[in-house]
């Protein structure tokens, strides 16, 4: 039987921010710990019929740049959706509430680039 492994690093401050986070795979093409701003980890409790949720950012990660983390990690889940459910309405709504978030940070971003001008 094939296994595969997934290692994550986290360096915390004093008050347990994350400082760093760093990861590791064994399918991961890329050789050595690579570096990461953000992970967020779901599993599914089957016990008690839930999400457990282990969202992690560190703290010099740009708020922009978060943003567009999650709505990245969203288009993901609608196209996993597909192939674990099917359900392509699900997908569709999931998909279109992406592209009107999309709108809104590239808004954001416009409006902070030209703060910055």
């Amino acid at each position: 039987m094939k296994k595969s492994e997934i290692n994550f690093q986290v360096t915390l401050d004093d008050q347990s921010i994350p400082e760093q986070i760093q990861w590791t795979a064994t399918e991961n093409p890329n050789e050595g710990i690579e570096e990461t701003k953000s992970i967020f980890i779901g599993v599914w409790d089957h016990y008690h019929k839930g999400t457990l949720a282990l969202p992690l950012w560190t703290k010099d990660m740009d708020v922009l740049e978060m943003k567009r983390f999650y709505i990245e990690m969203m288009g993901s889940i609608a196209e996993s959706a597909i192939r674990a459910t099917g359900d392509e309405a699900m997908a569709i709504k999931i998909d279109a509430l992406c592209k009107d978030l999309s709108q809104t940070l590239k808004e954001e971003m416009k409006a902070a680039q030209q703060q910055q001008a």
